[in-house]
């Protein structure tokens, strides 16, 4: 499972600002518990994929997950040893934007300690901070 996008309107996006707060997707709604982010950053497409790999070991067919991200931002980076100016480069990887107080992840089905060391292990692969959220 993939998580870029199959076609897009563009090809090469700009950089653009990582500031303010989430306001949509910033409680828990699908599952009974999640993994807020407390600061912003990018996740790329290959941690997207070994977040969901690592969640699906941890799980074991007991309880049911989302992801509630999708790497929809194309990075440019141009070659090595290549000469500054004749544009921007080619499309090198997709990003996830995350802005703080995102739910990244949701879990139901299993208990509330599991669930907690379940997240501590994915909250280690991660480059930002995140906490453990419950339904309210």
């Amino acid at each position: 499972m993939a998580f870029i996008p199959k076609r897009v309107k563009y090809r090469k996006v700009m950089k653009g600002s990582r500031t303010g707060l989430s306001v949509a997707g910033s409680r828990v709604s699908y599952g009974d518990f999640g993994l807020k982010a407390l600061e912003s950053g990018n996740l790329s497409h290959t941690q997207l994929e070994m977040i969901r790999v690592s969640l699906a070991r941890a799980l074991r067919r007991s309880g049911k997950s989302w992801i509630r991200l999708f790497a929809d931002k194309p990075v440019t980076k141009k070659p090595q040893e290549v000469r500054m100016g004749k544009g921007k480069g080619d499309v090198d990887h997709w990003d996830a934007i995350i802005p703080r107080g995102r739910v990244i992840l949701e879990v139901a089905g299993v208990p509330r300690d599991y669930a907690q060391t379940v997240f501590k292990k994915i909250a280690y692969k991660l480059p930002f901070r995140v906490k453990f959220v419950e339904r309210q």
